[in-house]
């Protein structure tokens, strides 16, 4: 069975990276060998820029550890019912064996999603009011209600309904080889790279949460990224990973109730991510205070210094954490001072 996966996930790598150099331009930069490379454009780092398949993953404590997430380009960090969180990761390089927990969709996912263009968007349900808003966007619902259990998939060393897996590499396939379907490449949604500007403050870590969730980001100077703490424990990847990033943006939005509500009647919150706001960029072990501006729902979101000019993230994945509350920065200890 391992080994299947593995034949199917070379194949389709071939067949996406055709897919990708015939239908859309790519970024290109000198490697160390002098010769020209292709950069993802959500990342900055060396790879193809595919089709965009968005995943809906549960973030729950029995959801962890979650699968997949390492590979992700870019993971969204949105409140649901009850105060907790759930993850919307995008996937246009690397496309990992297996992805999840697969959990269900919510409104806010539309808005966020849109800026992509016409994505890919795996998820395992939605409330019944959102499905013809589901079906009106600008995607295509590649959900497990639409496919077979040989793509969505149990684990029964795991509890439902924190068990339910993807195999996207056979999603993809299915839906572009033998359906026929365009999903669109990976394309700029505003952000650019760089290096990090003369201003923000040095912090050894922040403290984001929400209602019945919470997120701890810690500096680590010898990695140059960020590591993830989860309620408390390390955010481990299932392979053992410590999860977390050299850029983490903290995207203050408006949190307000929708039209929605779970099965036992808790009221769906919505992030608003289009209009403007304040945040936060954290890179290079320091908080750096930042505007963002996005338009339309189509237009991708801009992101500034206070004094106007551009807030370039450092390369490497993305976490984008929608929430209401200004964070709790953790300043590093002073340095012992020398006896005389």
């Amino acid at each position: 069975m391992i080994a299947k996966v593995f034949k199917r996930a070379i194949l389709l790598a071939s067949i996406l990276a055709l897919l990708t150099a015939c239908a859309s331009p790519t970024k290109l930069v000198k490697s160390i060998t002098g010769k020209s490379q292709a950069v993802n454009v959500l990342t900055n780092l060396p790879g193809k820029n595919g089709p965009v398949l968005a995943v809906k993953i549960d973030d729950t404590p029995d959801a962890h550890p979650q699968v997949g997430l390492a590979s992700a380009d870019v993971i969204y960090v949105e409140q649901v019912e009850g105060g907790l969180t759930r993850l919307a990761a995008i996937f246009t390089n690397v496309i990992p064996p297996a992805i999840g927990p697969v959990r269900s969709a919510r409104i806010s996912d539309l808005d966020i999603l849109a800026q992509y263009g016409k994505v890919g968007f795996a998820f395992s349900g939605a409330q019944h009011k959102l499905l013809p808003k589901i079906s009106a966007a600008n995607l295509y619902n590649l959900s497990a209600e639409v496919n077979p259990p040989s793509i969505f998939y149990r684990d029964l060393t795991r509890v439902e309904p924190t068990n339910m897996f993807l195999d996207a590499n056979a999603l993809l396939k299915k839906s572009i080889e033998v359906e026929g379907k365009t999903i669109d490449s990976a394309k700029s949604v505003g952000w650019q790279f760089g290096s990090g500007p003369d201003t923000g403050t040095a912090i050894a870590g922040a403290k984001v949460s929400w209602p019945a969730s919470r997120y701890e980001i810690n500096w680590l100077p010898e990695q140059k990224r960020w590591g993830l703490m989860f309620h408390g424990m390390a955010d481990l990847d299932q392979s053992g990973l410590q999860l977390g990033s050299p850029t983490f943006v903290i995207q203050k939005v408006s949190i307000t109730d929708s039209e929605f509500h779970d099965k036992v009647g808790g009221i769906t919150p919505f992030s608003n991510t289009i209009g403007s706001g304040t945040g936060y960029l954290l890179r290079d072990g320091k908080a750096i205070a930042i505007n963002w501006n996005r338009p339309d729902a189509i237009s991708g979101t801009t992101w500034t210094l206070r004094d106007g000019s551009v807030a370039k993230f450092a390369t490497g994945q993305v976490w984008i954490a929608l929430t209401d509350k200004d964070p709790v920065f953790i300043y590093p200890s002073p340095a012992p001072t020398k006896a005389k």
